[in-house]
């Protein structure tokens, strides 16, 4: 016996539309956050909302499937609606909600994308109509409006503050719920993490505009062309809608409608004049202002147009599918490389193995082969580099199909290499897959192969801290055999030399070394000596090492592009010949040689606990050659107190043998300059480029650029050009 409460027909009546609805079979439209279905209204609702029976409506169904990729201010739809219908009477509305659904009167018409397809101009007549339907918006009251966020800014004319909050929203919205799935993959496209917290930062002062209703959201799916005429546009889908700025609504609708280039000066122009009728003062400073909401537009679509390439690929996993989503990605961060500070857009290429390698390991590997769940990363070794004992090639597969699940705080770029630290079940220890990173042109190089370098020190058994090299090879697709449906990816894996714990982060020596790091640091470049060099570069010898050094220094300068060179004879830099014959005039003498690392930054060298000190990782620039350069370039990257410098140099001075030391005291100061030299050319040619300002040690070097150029001119007997301002780099870049 039931002893419940009668149940509501009506509501009864409500779940058989919803039921009708889902087994219909057809979406009238299929967006990113409902499905659209267009049904008769059955009697029993008909009564219910006061309309003819077998009126169409339509049924708007929330996707339990769509991700987090939106700003919304408001979580009721039905609440917009009822406070744009007083202006805007034609706008859809709330007919009845239901459990995890609602009910809408239907916009009869079609929507604009089906007559005028994104990219193609769109009339004249049409782009009034759009500008007096965004200008009619700001009749909307705002005491009809439901309350906004605590965080809104509390003076309605502040566009400044209505940016920033736009921009923190986007992060706490947008970026924050989907870093834990998404991150590593951002990660390996050169987002940083806190990238649309530092856009709000750098949002400028700008002209004060009256706030009013906006609808966020105005694209060609979103406006409906009425058969009748009148009005010509209705627009539909509110649930982005917001309260700020009326310049945002512009710069939203100009980049989602996706007018050709030319349009655009119309529709601003449009817009312009059909504000200055009913709310002139929201007129104010559109031409200054526009270009920061439209940068703001780029920015965030970036995170929203990546994921949804990516979740676009699940269930289709074919070469056109991935095609079409490689495209989509780079065409969101070329739009977004300046907002975002991104420092290098990736090739199509890479973007291609990134989601490749992204998707493969985001499946779990629970479909069928050939399939995206099915499909494994397979690979095929490097004979140079025979199956390790310890991490057997069981392992290293393991390993690049865990490579791109891992999360954003195991990603790591670098200048050349993005590196990921993945734990493979049976291995003691992490280890990192390390790939190059394409399409860079990169001024500073090496000439020996890091693997060749890492395992000769392994075969020496000598007291050096460095990562082992447990594989080498290519990977692909398990079902492509042609290569050139998936092309091969070269990467390597080495030891993980940070902390066990990959929760924590490893510590680097960013302020110089303390005195027990200057002591361990030593200790390795003596034990560097004792490598066979002879196993890893056959051609270097003993003599002629300064004049190799600074032949490719001159190679370098002459290589420059030139926007780079441009600015380098501005600001008083010589061109390669000249400076070749100014750095023939030094000369240094000629020691014993010994494998050198080539590149001892901070960021290269990691903390640890035992008498060793430090660990040195990326070996990619090593070279044989003078040890005194090793040391003194070391002290160039580094910052170097007067006391650590004087510790170093003794400790060098005895510890090293007499044929690696001979005459040293003489000859630092030389390679000093040398390195002063070389980084004023790079470092003014990567402002202008902005090629790798997303490393630290990069950001370091350009942040001093300054005084970097006055020492160098100092050094070359010359001096920097009356009236030009060394920041002049920065502006240029």
């Amino acid at each position: 016996m039931s002893l419940g409460i009668p149940r509501d027909p009506r509501l009864a009546g409500l779940e058989a539309l919803k039921t009708s609805a889902v087994n219909s079979g057809q979406a009238a439209t299929s967006g990113f956050h409902n499905q659209n279905y267009v049904l008769p209204l059955p009697e029993n609702l008909a009564r219910l909302v006061d309309l003819p029976v077998g009126t169409s409506v339509t049924v708007r169904i929330p996707r339990t499937d769509a991700l987090s990729v939106v700003i919304r201010t408001w979580q009721n739809e039905a609440e917009i609606l009822r406070a744009v219908k007083s202006v805007l009477p034609h706008v859809p509305q709330c007919l009845v909600e239901g459990h995890g659904f609602a009910v809408h009167s239907y916009v009869e018409g079609v929507p604009l994308s089906s007559v005028c397809g994104n990219g193609k101009p769109v009339d004249t007549l049409l782009v009034a109509a759009l500008a007096d339907l965004l200008a009619g918006m700001t009749q909307v009251r705002d005491g009809a409006l439901p309350p906004r966020p605590a965080l809104w800014p509390t003076d309605h004319t502040d566009s400044q503050g209505f940016l920033q909050t736009l921009a923190v929203l986007a992060d706490d919205q947008i970026r924050q719920p989907n870093w834990p799935c998404f991150g590593g993959l951002f990660a390996s496209l050169g987002i940083a993490e806190d990238a649309l917290i530092r856009l709000a930062e750098r949002v400028p002062a700008m002209t004060r505009r009256p706030y009013s209703l906006l609808h966020a959201d105005l694209h060609r799916d979103n406006l409906i062309m009425s058969y009748v005429g009148d009005p010509p546009l209705i627009c539909v889908d509110w649930e982005l809608a917001t309260y700020g700025d009326p310049l945002h609504d512009l710069a939203t609708h100009l980049v989602r409608m996706q007018y050709p280039d030319h349009q655009w000066a119309e529709v601003v122009d449009s817009w312009a004049d059909a504000m200055k009728a009913v709310r002139p003062s929201a007129a104010n400073g559109v031409a200054e202002d526009l270009p920061h909401y439209v940068e703001f537009e780029r920015a965030q679509s970036v995170y929203s147009d990546v994921m949804r390439a990516v979740k676009s690929l699940e269930g289709r996993f074919d070469q056109k599918s991935l095609d079409d989503a490689t495209a989509v990605v780079r065409r969101a961060l070329e739009a977004g490389a300046e907002p975002l500070r991104l420092t290098h857009v990736p090739g199509e290429r890479e973007i291609e193995r990134i989601l490749f390698r992204w998707q493969v390991s985001a499946a779990r590997g629970t479909a069928r082969p050939g399939t995206a769940g099915g499909s494994a990363i397979a690979w095929e070794p490097d004979p140079r580099v025979p199956e390790h004992p310890d991490f057997p090639y069981s392992a290293v597969k393991h390993a690049l199909f865990l490579e791109s699940a891992a999360p954003a705080e195991r990603v790591f770029k670098g200048t050349a290499h993005l590196n990921t630290v993945v734990r493979v079940p049976g291995t003691d220890f992490p280890v990192v897959v390390r790939r190059g990173v394409a399409n860079l042109h990169l001024r500073e190089h090496g000439f020996l192969r890091e693997h060749v370098v890492l395992r000769a020190i392994e075969r020496s058994h000598v007291a050096v801290a460095a990562p082992r090299v447990l594989a080498l090879g290519e990977s692909h697709a398990d079902y492509a055999v042609d290569t050139q449906t998936y092309s091969k990816d070269a990467f390597a894996i080495h030891t993980y030399e940070g902390p066990v714990d990959l929760g924590k982060q490893a510590s680097h020596p960013v302020d110089g070394l303390l005195p027990h790091e200057a002591d361990g640091l030593v200790d390795q470049l003596d034990a560097l000596t004792e490598v066979d060099c002879r196993a890893i570069d056959a051609v270097a010898d003993g003599g002629g090492f300064f004049h190799r050094l600074t032949e490719q220094l001159v190679e370098l300068v002459g290589n420059l592009p030139k926007e780079s060179w441009q600015l380098a004879r501005f600001v008083g830099l010589p061109d390669a010949p000249r400076l070749r014959e100014i750095l023939s005039r030094h000369r240094v003498s000629d020691r014993a040689s010994a494998l050198l690392h080539g590149n001892l930054n901070p960021w290269n060298l990691i903390r640890r606990d035992d008498d060793l000190a430090l660990t040195i990782i990326d070996w990619d620039m090593a070279v044989v050659g003078d040890p005194l350069y090793d040391l003194v370039r070391h002290m160039h990257l580094t910052p170097t107190r007067p006391e650590i410098r004087e510790r170093l140099f003794q400790r060098w001075d005895s510890y090293l043998p007499a044929v690696c030391t001979k005459d040293w005291q003489k000859d630092w100061r030389v390679y000093r300059w040398v390195e002063i030299v070389r980084s004023a050319y790079v470092d003014l040619d990567r402002l202008v480029t902005r090629a790798s300002l997303d490393a630290p040690n990069v950001r370091r070097a350009v942040d001093s650029y300054t005084m970097t150029l006055t020492e160098a001119l100092g050094f070359l007997g010359l001096t920097v050009r009356r009236g030009v301002n060394p920041y002049l780099a920065r502006a240029l870049a």
